[in-house]
């Protein structure tokens, strides 16, 4: 009897989960390789480009290309500069398939560092070739065929893709729908912001501009749905027709559209996975903060440039008391969008920030801001920000007249505040567990935590309601990463301002006397010229109620800080910060695992003088650690660079204090962007620690990675760094999302 014939491939059952399992970890997002997206059919469907989306030397800024936005359908996206990887072309197989091929002819030896003719990282230029010269770049580069410098598809994999691929590369899947009853609360919440009426369109339009980067999710929401809000030129219980501008603030083009909630489709990726409920709860918040009060907008502001620079001036009959808590409510949802979104991608994004500070909140009672009218009306027209005009031959112009007017500002609050009472515990926020946040930076991305984690960091930041807003409009809503050298510099350069108006908001509870010294060592050296160029004198003289330790006065203030916030601190962080009883451990592990974290502690807050394995150590490594149960933690040991300053874009290696470095040991995944992994038996964690510690040079942490590391080439590779996305999914689930490794190192 003949055999039976092969069952015919189902993108949707097959070709999505290997796409998922061994090509999305690169391909995704707006930093995917030729912007080739592999999470979804569509992103398949429309294929590569050759120009790059993050690119920030350009001249002219360039047409948005975002997924299920931008276009529709392959040949919007061809006109777009796109090219199929799925057809044939001049008698030969898909590129895809091609390219495939390629990565099956020369594997990688197992466990082995890379080759260094292959680039890795943000600094490789892909090449992106289309068809037509896909053979010259086989043969210039044999050893770079897809999945790229990884283990690649085991041989089931390849043949199920490439049957596939030979079949025409048929498409199946279904875009996502709400359930019944996630779309009985889009209902509800699309009502909210579409309610007629002057007022109403203005808190509409408010919450829009704040939630349009959060994946949503719902009460007793299907596991994996998530919703984003767009404009629409059809009303609620009609298929969503997509208003698609640059930024959200800009203008729809008509006077009417309506707000939606739509679908997240494809595969939930970490690094862009922002999320935020929406309940019953949450409605009646809403409906409490902003329309439980006596005010009135008697019209609603046009889209212009001056309204999109300045969000105090157009929302300013919305009461700030309303505004400033609803950002606190979800405080960490914020501080997320501006340190995960796409402004903080690459290197000079995030040279103006430390690499581990923590993150507080002034009290709306105590904000001069919300409560003093007066007061508010001279600051507002001061809170514009920059980068609505990108004229590259006005950047500095443009740049010196914002920058005088955010100084005007702090005069302006710095003599404010000293005639307020004085700064004491009470001028903190305590409302819930947001209240307090740390951010650990990896060099060229950043992350977010709940609770205070760490030692002792050299800075902590104050938001009060101006900077956070001013903060999130200028790198979320404002931000376009599809813009100009011009438009980009201008962000990031008030974004220098930013910072440092955080840490004087904080110095203002320090002790009068301590404060200029506290803010000497956070500007040293260079730090200084900036301080007299572009910053303002801060108040050294208006006393703080708080009572520290003249000596030790922010290691005194955090000691205090953790006592009084106590259930609030959502990170109680014995690793890092081991009591006095010694038990630098967790309470509820099994004893192997509680033994290895005791052990581990011996890692944390030590400087690279006393610790020499940090010089080679990568900004974020995960560790797994497993007992002889099969039970495993997982641990974020993120290396914490020294600077005697950040006030400068570029010449971070001028600023940089390496013997000062040192490691954060936590439990989790901290970083959506894992450098590098060691898989380490709890058995072998006290083994691990001490070569770690013995480490001295090159050739000493080359042996500690033969032992327990895993490179980009070892035969479990896949398993091990998808492990880590499993743990999110453990103890996080609507946290959960693929883990990007375009900065797997290797080591």
């Amino acid at each position: 009897m003949p055999a039976p014939a092969a069952s015919p491939v189902s993108y949707t059952r097959d070709i999505q989960p290997i796409l998922t399992d061994k090509c999305v970890a690169c391909h995704a997002c707006n930093d995917a390789p030729c912007q080739l997206n592999l999470g979804s059919g569509e992103g398949v469907l429309r294929g590569a480009n050759k120009v790059p989306v993050y690119q920030g030397e350009r001249s002219r800024a360039v047409d948005p290309t975002r997924l299920f936005y931008d276009a529709n359908g392959t040949a919007a996206w061809q006109r777009k500069g796109f090219y199929s990887v799925l057809e044939p072309h001049g008698g030969q197989a898909a590129l895809m398939t091609r390219m495939l091929e390629l990565g099956q002819q020369k594997p990688l030896p197992l466990n082995s560092k890379i080759p260094d003719d292959i680039v890795l990282g943000l600094n490789r230029e892909n090449l992106c070739p289309s068809p037509e010269e896909f053979n010259g770049y086989a043969g210039a580069h044999p050893t770079q065929g897809m999945p790229l410098a990884v283990t690649g598809l085991t041989a089931t994999e390849h043949q199920t893709l490439q049957r596939w691929l030979a079949a025409g590369a048929p498409i199946d899947q279904q875009p996502l729908q709400a359930n019944a009853v996630e779309a009985a609360q889009i209902k509800e919440w699309e009502a909210l912001l579409n309610r007629p009426g002057a007022s109403q369109a203005l808190v509409g339009r408010w919450l829009y501009e704040h939630l349009f980067l959060a994946h949503i999710y719902f009460d007793n929401g299907d596991p994996g749905h998530f919703f984003q809000w767009v404009r629409s030129r059809t009303p609620s219980g009609k298929p969503v027709d997509i208003i698609a501008t640059r930024r959200p603030n800009d203008d729809p083009g008509r006077t009417e559209f309506y707000y939606r909630l739509v679908p997240v489709q494809g595969v939930i990726v970490h690094k862009t996975h922002i999320t935020y409920a929406l309940s019953a709860q949450k409605l009646k918040r809403v409906q409490e903060l902003f329309y439980n009060n006596d005010w009135h907008a008697s019209a609603v502001p046009g889209y212009g440039p001056g309204h999109r620079a300045n969000p105090f001036l157009t929302f300013e009959a919305i009461p700030a008391r309303a505004r400033y808590q609803f950002m606190l409510d979800n405080a960490q949802y914020f501080v997320n969008s501006f340190i995960r979104g796409p402004v903080c991608r690459g290197q000079i994004a995030t040279d103006v920030i430390r690499d581990h500070f923590w993150v507080l909140f002034q009290e709306p009672a105590s904000d001069l801001y919300v409560d003093d009218a007066r007061y508010q009306g001279q600051a507002t027209p001061l809170l514009a920000m920059p980068g609505q005009n990108d004229d590259v031959g006005s950047v500095l112009s443009l740049w010196l007249s914002y920058k005088d007017r955010r100084n005007d500002y702090e005069n302006l609050r710095r003599d404010h505040y000293a005639d307020a009472p004085p700064a004491d515990w009470s001028t903190l926020w305590k409302g819930n567990d947001n209240a307090l946040l740390t951010v650990f930076r990896h060099f060229d991305s950043a992350t977010v935590s709940k609770g205070l984690i760490g030692d002792v960091p050299k800075s902590t930041w104050l938001f009060d309601y101006p900077l956070l807003e001013r903060t999130y409009y200028q790198l979320v809503v404002n931000f376009d990463v599809y813009g100009n050298i011009a438009h980009q510099a201008q962000t990031r350069l008030y974004f220098d301002l930013i910072r440092n108006g955080a840490e004087i908001n904080f110095l203002r509870l320090m002790p009068a006397n301590r404060r200029e010294a506290l803010l000497s060592d956070l500007y040293q050296d260079s730090g200084k010229i900036k301080m007299w160029l572009d910053y303002q004198r801060i108040d050294d003289d208006t006393p703080s109620r708080l009572q520290l330790d003249e000596k030790h006065t922010v290691r005194d203030f955090a000691r205090q800080l953790i006592q009084r916030m106590g259930p609030l601190n959502a990170a109680a962080d014995p690793i890092n910060r081991c009591p006095a009883s010694g038990a630098c451990v967790r309470a509820g592990l099994a004893p192997q695992l509680a033994h290895a974290e005791q052990v581990l502690s011996r890692l944390a807050a030590k400087p690279a003088g006393q610790l020499k394995v940090i010089e080679w150590m990568p900004e974020a490594t995960m560790l797994r650690v497993a007992d002889s149960s099969g039970q495993r933690e997982v641990y974020s040991v993120l290396r914490n660079r020294a600077h005697s300053n950040v006030a400068f874009l570029l010449g971070e290696s001028y600023r940089y204090q390496p013997r000062l470095d040192t490691l954060t040991v936590y439990p989790g995944v901290l970083s959506s962007y894992p450098n590098f992994m060691f898989n380490v038996p709890a058995g072998e964690v006290e083994a691990f620690v001490e070569a770690m510690r013995q480490v001295s040079d090159q050739p000493g942490f080359e042996r500690l990675v033969e032992r327990w590391g895993v490179r980009r080439t070892h035969p479990q590779f896949w398993s091990l760094f998808h492990d880590l996305s499993r743990y999110i999914q453990e103890h996080d689930p609507r946290e959960f999302g693929v883990l990007d490794m375009n900065r797997y190192e290797n080591l």
